[in-house]
């Protein structure tokens, strides 16, 4: 029987008409995905399910989506879609994480052209039959330095358009590295510096608690007078009051924005002020856009549903159907191995050097790659995915460089990865015991044995007497139960290390309370996706 795929969202016919190329039995609803009652009642019918952003694809629907196998979104952002809950039910989630890019970028750039030189207040006023000329002088983009909060893939775009443009570009990114830097043309500087020294800045982060509120009321003040602010990434990069608060001040003198803090944004501090330019989240919106990600999502869906190949999925590697039997446990400490290496990593990454070693050398290692690099980059980006991973760190210039030997040690097969920045090398090592369970077994070269659990808590101090007491009696007193407690150390009176497994995640006031004792060198809490 031909595989089923419901179409819920508005996709286009060329989208639809791959599906039925490719062998695909297709129904066509777009208006579907608006009620929720109705889609539920028929979803137990379909293999597939392709969306927009109209359909909300939560745990209820997906407890009622008995015969689902994969949902594909036709674009990047998949806050409609419950992953956790998806995953659970064994349905993979596709999206299409480069289909919009040019087009988000161009509308950046647009959005520049119509702050300075308030295009949209002048059409206005000279189609009401005014003739307004010296009110409206702008500034020209020749020669004037933009600041790029973000230098991934869209921000990327951006760098180039603007150093076509003749512009001076600077980027803040923590993981852009020199060599990618100087590809783009442009100089990496800290946040500060480009808070200084730019007449443009534009935003293209994903919205995260580093980011939040990144052009904070503080923040804002750190920059040029006469600054002008570009945000067509997310909404919630950017403190909206605290921005209206300098425009009216006139410190900023004008800015433009196609995302909000809360959408569909009906009303703004922002709205009706001179000199903001607004626009209903149109980044991803232009037909060669919309069609790109209508026909990825297509092929990819097809793809998997006909012959099991997958493609941009979330949370499933690209491996076969054989691989993932074997390699399930070792994709989970390949992500946890990165995970760590990402957490403690602050500085921008110049290589991701990773040892396969013993049987684990002759498994599927791009699966085993992407997930290594998705851990290290997630915690930066929480959009990056296995199948995007290994591009995002090309983009940002991370090199990667992977061996294999033969069983070398004490286990049958482990890995080991090591990242390398301009100020240090750091590596952690795990494997998986027959349990099926990964675990750490050497970190900063000291040999350890520890379980893997969501949330721990890592320290690095000298080899001294009380550290054990020390952590169990703070644990106590902030009622933290410890689940699993390991120590390694390079000898009496060295380096030593602990890392503990508790049962909730850990306050940072814990945190605080530890370093304060002045005993430990590194004082670090970690989080890990176990499930």
């Amino acid at each position: 029987m031909a595989p089923r795929v419901l179409v819920s969202d508005e996709l286009s016919e060329t989208a639809v008409q791959i599906f039925r190329d490719r062998g695909v039995e297709v129904d066509y609803m777009p208006k579907l995905g608006k009620d929720k009652d109705a889609l539920a009642a028929i979803i137990d019918q379909y293999d597939g399910l392709a969306i927009r952003s109209a359909t909300k694809a939560t745990e209820k629907l997906l407890a009622a989506a008995t015969r689902l196998k994969v949902i594909g979104r036709a674009g990047i952002g998949v806050d409609n879609v419950d992953i956790p809950a998806a995953s659970k039910k064994g349905v993979i989630v596709m999206n299409t994480p480069f289909g919009n890019s040019i087009t988000t970028a161009e509308h950046a750039i647009a959005m520049m052209f119509a702050v300075a030189r308030q295009l949209p207040e002048a059409n206005a006023s000279t189609q009401a039959g005014k003739w307004e000329k010296s009110r409206f002088m702008g500034v020209e983009l020749f020669n004037k330095t933009l600041g790029v909060i973000g230098a991934g893939n869209i921000g990327g775009i951006v760098c180039n358009r603007a150093v076509g443009l003749h512009m001076k570009v600077v980027a803040y990114d923590p993981f852009l590295s020199d060599e990618r830097a100087k590809t783009l043309g442009v100089t990496k500087v800290e946040l500060d510096e480009l808070l200084h020294r730019a007449d443009f800045i534009t935003l293209h982060v994903p919205l995260t608690d580093k980011t939040r509120n990144i052009l904070s009321a503080e923040n804002l003040a750190k920059t040029k007078k006469g600054v002008r602010i570009i945000n067509c990434a997310r909404g919630g990069l950017v403190d909206e009051a605290a921005l209206a608060a300098a425009l009216k001040s006139g410190h900023v003198a004008g800015a433009a924005l196609d995302v909000f803090e809360v959408e569909p944004a009906t009303e703004s501090p922002l709205f009706n002020l001179p000199n903001v330019v607004c626009t209903p989240h149109l980044g991803a919106s232009t037909t060669e856009a919309q069609e790109n990600v209508a026909l990825q999502v297509a092929e990819q869906m097809s793809d998997y549903l006909l012959t099991g190949a997958v493609s941009n999925a979330l949370n499933m590697p690209n491996v076969t159907a054989e691989e993932a039997a074997v390699m399930g446990p070792w994709i989970k400490l390949a992500s946890h191995l990165g995970a760590f290496i990402g957490q403690m990593t602050e500085e921008p990454i110049k290589a991701i050097n990773i040892l396969y070693d013993g049987t684990v050398a002759g498994m599927n290692l791009a699966a085993l790659n992407s997930a290594v690099i998705a851990g290290v980059l997630k915690t930066q980006n929480p959009d990056v995915n296995l199948v995007s991973a290994p591009i995002v760190a090309k983009d940002k210039g991370i090199q990667i460089s992977t061996t294999r030997q033969d069983k070398t040690g004490t286990f049958d097969a482990y890995i080991k990865v090591t990242m390398v920045t301009d100020k240090r090398e750091r590596s952690v090592a795990g494997t998986c015991f027959s349990d099926g369970k990964p675990r750490f077994i050497q970190i900063k070269g000291i040999n350890i044995d520890a379980e893997i659990g969501e949330h721990m808590l890592y320290t690095t101090n000298e080899d001294v007497p009380g550290i054990i007491g020390l952590l169990g009696m703070t644990m106590s007193k902030n009622n933290v139960n410890i689940a699993n407690f390991t120590l390694g150390r390079e000898g009496i009176g060295k380096q030593a290390i602990a890392i503990l497994y508790l049962d909730q995640a850990i306050d940072p006031k814990v945190l605080e309370t530890l370093e304060s004792t002045g005993m430990f060198q590194s004082v670090k809490a970690l989080q890990f996706e176990v499930a």
